[in-house]
């Protein structure tokens, strides 16, 4: 039967995910087939299998694995299913590896409705293809009502990784520039202002968006000047820096006044009670670059559209307790610490 056949059988405007298309019979074989199927149509997974086969490139291999469990669904900017391809996107890129493949596994809840599942299958499917990348194959899992909050995908992607290219944190040295690719807290803004106990007014979108076209050019740029980078997703720039900081033993000290941050942003987190440092970005990025390759970086950064608004914010310091320093607009300092809990909770 084509795909096509499975999805008449889908009644996609009023129909209702129930624990039969999770069962592994016949309305499961409709669902995946007349929507997972139509929205990442690809040759791999028209083959039907279990599996996918595919040829492996020269060179070295990046894999990494994720989970999503945003909440809501659907957000200004995008949602849980273009924000999973974009993260696990993202994270191979961070290693300066090209995207190729990725997995998807749906855990869904009973009566989510066919028309937002279809919706956020889409735009997987959507990111994916603007990505140059597939979805090669998946599982899907029903459970009762009250189980998974509408819908979680966890991810896996893999990429290649260009020769001579070794990123790592514990690279860093003293005087290297921390550079960020644009405004950061976003993506946690724009989850917040939709959050029903939270409702707000704003005109801050989600920044998710697929950085490995990005990370190519800074990389053609930088090459081995970039010692790290990072995606400060859950808990923001802070806790990001904080991880380099104990993987390299060094500290860091930034200046205040040139982290970009939207004047939106910066008014929900003074509203909220909430520090945009701390605040989960999905489309930005975290370079530790040799300072005599900052410049070229930064101006590389900025000649894309995702990074227009990139900037040089501090620089790595020889500090035995690994510190992270903000020194304030106001002329002080204060220590920009990990956080003691979960200050943005089902963000990503």
């Amino acid at each position: 039967m084509t795909a096509m056949a499975y999805q008449s059988k889908l009644d996609i405007d009023n129909g209702c995910v129930d624990l039969s298309h999770g069962a592994g019979g016949r309305a499961m074989t409709q669902l995946i087939f007349g929507l997972f199927h139509e929205a990442f149509g690809n040759k791999w997974l028209a083959r039907g299998n279990d599996q996918s086969a595919f040829d492996v490139r020269a060179g070295r291999m990046v894999m990494t694995t994720d989970g999503y469990v945003v909440s809501p669904l659907f957000f200004s900017g995008g949602n849980i299913g273009s924000l999973a391809v974009h993260g696990t996107i993202n994270d191979v890129a961070m290693a300066g590896a090209r995207p190729l493949y990725l997995s998807a596994s749906f855990i869904i809840e009973e009566g989510l409705r066919f028309s937002d599942l279809k919706m956020i299958a889409d735009s997987m499917g959507e990111a994916a293809r603007t990505a140059g990348v597939y979805i090669i194959t998946g599982d899907t899992k029903v459970v009762e009502r009250g189980k998974a909050d509408g819908l979680f995908i966890s991810t896996t992607g893999i990429g290649i990784l260009p020769d001579g290219l070794d990123l790592s944190a514990d690279k860093a040295s003293v005087g290297d520039r921390v550079l960020v690719s644009g405004s950061l807290g976003d993506h946690g803004v724009a989850i917040m202002s939709k959050r029903q106990n939270l409702a707000f007014e704003t005109d801050i979108v989600s920044d998710s968006a697929a950085l490995h076209h990005l990370v190519a050019e800074i990389v053609a740029v930088g090459g081995g000047g970039i010692r790290a980078m990072r995606d400060p997703t859950r808990g923001g720039f802070a806790a990001t820096l904080n991880e380099i900081a104990h993987q390299s033993g060094l500290g860091f000290r930034l200046q205040e006044e040139a982290i970009p941050v939207k004047p939106g942003v910066a008014a929900a987190c003074e509203l909220l009670g909430l520090d945009p440092l701390y605040v989960a970005n999905e489309g930005k990025l975290v370079a530790i670059v040799a300072p005599e390759m900052a410049n070229a970086v930064l101006a590389a950064m900025k000649a894309n559209p995702l990074g227009r608004d990139a900037a040089d914010v501090g620089e790595a310091v020889a500090d035995d307790h690994r510190f992270v320093l903000l020194s304030t607009r106001f002329g002080g300092s204060r220590i920009v610490d990990w956080l003691s809990g979960e200050q943005l909770p089902r963000i990503c």
